[in-house]
């Protein structure tokens, strides 16, 4: 018997030439691992995060003229399972590795050898991934199928993100075009996560107050799509909207309080990290605009009534004299007004180490995923979780429409429009015979709807007039 590594990194006793267990238990050839491979690219060297890392690279690796197939492959792995499929692809070598990679948007490093237990471990993963995620439901591929969902339906989920307040002129802070971007980089930072870090902002919030006028939300103005949910919410369709957004425009266009599950927060409230003190987002927009760190009146005011009783007993004589008495109890009086200055300001936005709100948890968990019939993606990648987890939570029975610029990959929706999430609602709801009344909608507006022909049920949706 020889010691082989598993591609999970553990070691088995197994025959050469017998299967090789991945991380799930299923069985990888041996035969399709590399004999020679450096011990600079072990398997011990990565850490689970890394082939996380590289596994969220999900843009599609195949060319056009191979998409049909990967599509395929991926369909043959729900037919049979883990274990069958492998068997009959890899165990057969019926199936090139490079091809079997691509098909599961495996997006190796270049330096890893392609036949190295590591890159085998990547291919499992990426086929549980798969496993895991919904099924996309073959009788819903038209744009007309998703307007008659929308008509028929009486539970929507809508899930926003940052697209659907761009033309708004808020920004994406993700999109690298940006301005909040060029500031970004020139205060020493890469990616925005870093500046809406938890600890960051504990240790330096002058770096997050530098940047957040960036993002600074206009006040009381809404755009088509988030007419669009309150139309939703107005003909009693609208379960919930799940926005990633931080803006609060969703409270200008009238989305009920209720109805709303503001995921990672907004700028509505803000509080003192020291005393806890809470105020309306609004009362440090000053603050954000001059880029200064809002500091909390609360504390203010004490430390100016703490400095105020110190003067008088300090004029009067009185604070000797009880020093005398009892100085210990004195000391103790006097640390009690100790702030050395008035606290900073967070607002209600979550930040990245944070947990999410609680009502999130509660609504999709205990509620919603139970009796939604339709779940809706507009505006957002959906790459953060838990929010990404939401159609995998939901029944596979529910239909799922993607409204976005850009395709996901990462979940199979039965329905996808590109384009202008704007334009898309408008023309869903020019098709339904609802009114969508928004200032920025176009009397005269219309649209090209043409199928995207390398992939299924997906549509460009593209303003022509005016």
């Amino acid at each position: 018997m020889k010691s082989e590594k598993s591609i999970s990194g553990e070691s088995n006793s197994q025959t050469v030439g017998d299967p090789l267990p991945d991380s799930s238990g299923v069985m990888i050839p041996s035969g399709r691992k590399s004999e020679g491979v450096s011990s600079n690219h072990d398997d011990e060297e990565f850490s689970s995060s890394f082939y996380e890392e590289v596994l969220d690279d999900d843009r599609p690796v195949s060319p056009s003229d191979q998409a049909r197939e990967a599509l395929e492959l991926r369909k043959r792995l729900h037919e049979v399972g883990l274990q069958a499929f492998v068997g009959e692809t890899l165990g057969e070598s019926t199936v090139p590795l490079k091809t079997l990679l691509a098909a599961f948007r495996v997006r190796k490093p270049e330096w890893m050898d392609e036949n190295c237990s590591s890159t085998l471990r990547l291919l499992g993963l990426a086929m549980l991934r798969e496993l895991t995620k919904r099924q996309r439901l073959p009788q819903f591929s038209t744009i007309d199928h998703a307007v008659q969902l929308l008509k028929d339906s009486r539970h929507i989920v809508v899930v926003t993100g940052a697209g659907i307040s761009t033309s708004l002129g808020i920004p994406d802070f993700r999109s690298k075009d940006t301005g909040f971007y060029s500031q970004l980089r020139a205060l020493g930072y890469d990616e925005p996560e870093q500046v809406f870090d938890i600890d960051t902002f504990t240790q330096d919030p002058t770096v997050f107050y530098e940047l957040a006028g960036e993002i600074l939300p206009a006040l009381e103005v809404y755009s088509p799509t988030h007419q669009f949910i309150r139309l939703l919410q107005d003909k009693n369709k609208l379960q919930r909207n799940y926005t990633q957004n931080i803006d609060n425009v969703e409270k200008n266009a009238g989305i009920r309080a209720d109805k709303l599950v503001q995921c990672h927060g907004s700028w509505a409230t803000a509080h003192c990290l020291k005393c806890g003190f809470l105020c309306r987002g609004k009362e440090i927009y000053p603050e954000i605009k001059q880029k200064k760190v809002a500091r909390c009146k609360k504390c203010k005011v004490e430390l100016e009534e703490a400095a105020s009783a110190k003067r008088k007993r300090s004029s009067t004589g009185k604070s000797r004299k009880r020093q005398g008495l009892n100085r210990d109890s004195d000391d103790s009086s006097d640390g009690e007004y100790d702030i050395p200055e008035a606290g900073v300001m967070k607002p209600g936005i979550t930040f990245f180490g944070e947990a999410l709100p609680q009502r999130f948890h509660d609504c999709i968990n205990h509620v919603d995923k139970d009796i939604v019939d339709l779940v809706i993606v507009i505006g957002t990648s959906m790459k953060v979780r838990p929010v990404s987890e939401i159609p995998v939570l939901v029944p596979n029975h529910v239909p799922h429409i993607n409204i976005s610029r850009d395709p996901i990959n990462h979940i199979d929706f039965d329905i996808t429009l590109l384009g202008d999430c704007d334009v898309v609602v408008a023309e869903l709801c020019r098709r339904a015979g609802w009114e969508l009344n928004h200032d920025s909608i176009p009397k005269n507006q219309r649209v090209e709807v043409k199928p995207v022909e390398t992939m299924e049920a997906t549509f460009t949706v593209k303003q022509t007039i005016p």
